[in-house]
């Protein structure tokens, strides 16, 4: 999970509303409502609209069967005209809410001034047309409880938001001329299982700060200007942000979400996060979202208890309370809480052409004993532990959201055993487009952990997840969860001297890039960060002045450029037919020898990895006879290798070897992987 380790979340508990500057009230404010509202109060108030509500009937039905997956074209601040006059129509979902407010600096923040009105079709939605006001005016909704409590929260489906820890909403007009044509019109080729996926996954906050201004994170039209041109540079085809959706609190990282339709106002408007979304599509790269559904934090202003009662949120503390995270788990069986879900994802593709989501916390989504003990979960109503309202909510957002946006990627953080994430709905699966491969994660780096002279004995780390690689869709992930928490950067966790690390660290990378599998790489860890990741800073920028780190760099640039020419790397990942292996058991060398294949065999890629730091000559079998090149070595001494290899070239021997007629004489560099591919 990517804030595991991260328990304290964005203000954990139900904190006070911080308290606002009162400015005068308007003449027709008065004390607290009664049951009756006086005239006087009503005809300044937030009104029905007289021409009829933009929700309709058809609106209230599906919305309440659980099947409205656009409520942001219907709830939260609607600018809009009634009546001939522009204004501003508020619409909150708030059922068991004695009265509900919308409170403002155009009314002085006074409670009583503005009041909503409850639709009479069963919705619990309050809503009202207020004139005279519009974009970029601050607001909340007050709210009185059944039990007399006294509420001040935050739009569920605003577009913008104040910068933390300032917590209203802002009436926001989210429009935006996109330039992005081109690009959407082939994202879907682009963006299939079988083109190449490499990812770079992206905090925004600390990928790069200001030199000037106390060190501050730049904004979204800043790296507009500088991530997009550096990922374009390195060769990825698509960034990963972690989420940039509206959370109080930046050491969550941004995995505990408050703003399902806000972007972070930390860097920014929402247009400013479009441009920077457009600034990459014009590049050719494409953009996932890190989305979190799996809970949300307690701040008194956010979603917790909304209108006094459970309302987004499981009442029973075993099903709605994260033992791990400190917060709150959506109620998934709540027809209402899945419409608003599913709309937020759909939200992001629509508004913000995101072309995929990352889905955090799946399977804490999944079991109901996740991270509980014995008599702290509720079995499901066949006994197991198995959350099937979750699971029924994942199948159909996935429906949902490739139906709306058929280009996009779903992409699941699933760290268990769990069967077909990303097989289709009705085959039984979750539906996702692709399932972060953490079993294969945890075993390479605990393998390459260990000492070469010991990695002998650790062989089968390196074999075992190609028993299982083809039963989903994988993507192999090192991500951000790898270098934080005294876990140490990767660079870090490589055994051996400053050279052995930085060898060990480009042959992890080229073994990677060999494995089947679509890949994804934090921020960092291209040019060998020493440090693990803070987000409070920016990554060691200034070590690429040293020439171990601008080789590991210009390594990951090369690979990415390979990976995105040779077919045989990325056409068939989910099928044993674009892989072979040409010998795994030779644990006494640490030495692995495999394919990668296209259909027609013609652009076959040979996979050669040495896990030691001894210069190995070495016989391997090959499909076809003739010349074969390298297309990389990560011993080259451009990466800051000893330029141990085959001189580019090597012709093949009519010498029988790994039960194949025709052989390579190769030279193995130390802790190196090389590929290589016959001549035409």
């Amino acid at each position: 999970m990517s804030h595991s380790d991260n328990a304290q979340g964005d203000n954990m508990g139900a904190t006070a509303v911080p308290s606002r500057k009162k400015t005068k009230a308007t003449p027709q404010a008065k004390p607290a409502l009664k049951k009756e509202v006086p005239a006087e109060v009503r005809a300044n108030a937030a009104q029905p609209s007289a021409k009829g509500s933009d929700i309709t009937a058809f609106d209230a039905h599906i919305w309440k069967e659980g099947n409205h997956f656009n409520l942001y074209d219907k709830l939260g601040a609607q600018i809009m005209e009634q009546g001939g006059h522009k204004g501003v129509r508020f619409a909150v979902w708030a059922p068991n809410a004695d009265k509900v407010s919308v409170i403002g600096d155009f009314n002085g923040w006074n409670k009583t001034a503005t009041p909503l009105f409850m639709r009479e079709d069963g919705t619990g939605i309050w809503e009202g047309f207020v004139p005279n006001i519009g974009h970029g005016q601050s607001y909340k909704y007050a709210i009185r409880s059944r039990q007399g409590w006294e509420l001040e929260k935050a739009d569920p489906v605003g577009f913008h938001t104040e910068v933390p820890p300032k917590s209203a909403s802002i009436v926001w007009d989210i429009s935006y001329a996109w330039n992005d044509q081109a690009w959407m019109a082939k994202r879907q080729k682009l963006n299939a299982h079988d083109r190449p996926i490499s990812v770079y996954e992206v905090h925004l906050g600390s990928w790069m700060r200001s030199p000037d201004e106390g060190h501050r994170s730049l904004t979204y039209v800043e790296l507009a200007d500088k991530l997009v041109g550096y990922v374009a540079k390195m060769g990825y085809t698509h960034v990963e942000l972690m989420p940039v959706m509206a959370h109080p609190f930046q050491g969550s990282w941004g995995y505990q979400t408050l703003g399902y339709f806000a972007p972070a106002s930390f860097f920014g408007s929402p247009q400013d996060l479009m441009y920077l979304i457009d600034k990459f599509h014009h590049n050719d790269i494409a953009v996932i979202l890190d989305w979190v559904p799996s809970h949300f934090p307690n701040d008194g202003h956010g979603l917790y208890k909304f209108d006094g009662t459970h309302l987004y949120e499981h009442e029973d503390q075993r099903k709605g309370f994260h033992p791990d995270w400190k917060s709150s788990i959506f109620n998934y069986g709540r027809v209402e809480v899945k419409s608003f879900l599913t709309s937020s994802a759909v939200f992001w593709c629509d508004k913000y052409h995101a072309d995929g989501l990352r889905v955090d916390g799946v399977a804490s989504m999944l079991y109901l004993d996740y991270s509980r003990q014995e008599g702290e979960w509720i079995p499901n109503c066949y006994g197991g532990r198995e959350n099937l309202e979750a699971i029924h909510f994942l199948q159909r957002l996935n429906e949902v959201v490739y139906g709306a946006h058929p280009g996009i990627q779903m992409i699941a953080e699933e760290s268990t055993a769990w069967t077909k994430v990303s097989k289709p709905v009705w085959d039984g699966g979750l539906g996702f487009g692709f399932k972060w491969n953490m079993g294969w994660m945890h075993d390479t780096l605990m393998y390459f952990s260990k000492d070469p002279v010991h990695r002998k004995f650790h062989h089968n780390q390196l074999t075992f997840g190609l028993l299982y690689a083809f039963t989903e869709n994988f993507m192999m992930s090192l991500s951000h969860d790898e270098v934080v928490h005294g876990k140490g950067a990767l660079l870090r966790k490589m055994p051996g001297d400053e050279w052995q690390k930085f060898a060990n660290l480009r042959l992890l990378f080229g073994y990677m890039f060999g494995q089947p599998g679509k890949k994804l790489h934090f921020m960092g860890g291209e040019f060998g960060q020493w440090d693990e990741w803070c987000y409070e800073k920016s990554l060691d920028w200034h070590l690429l002045e040293w020439d171990p780190h601008k080789g590991a760099q210009r390594w990951m640039q090369d690979l990415n450029a390979m990976y995105r020419r040779e077919p045989a790397l990325y056409e068939d990942d989910f099928s044993g037919n674009g892989f072979e292996w040409i010998d795994c058991g030779d644990w006494e060398n640490s030495v692995l020898l495999f394919l990668r294949k296209t259909a027609d065999r013609s652009q076959d890629v040979l996979v050669v990895c040495n896990f030691t730091p001894v210069v190995r000559e070495y016989r391997v079998g090959v499909p076809h006879g003739g010349m074969w090149r390298e297309l990389l070595n990560s011993d080259g001494k451009e990466y800051w290798g000893g330029g141990i290899g085959n001189g580019g070239r090597v012709h093949t021997d009519p010498v029988g070897a790994h039960g194949r007629g025709q052989s390579l004489w190769l030279k193995l560099p130390p802790l190196g992987v090389i590929f290589l591919k016959r001549e035409a």
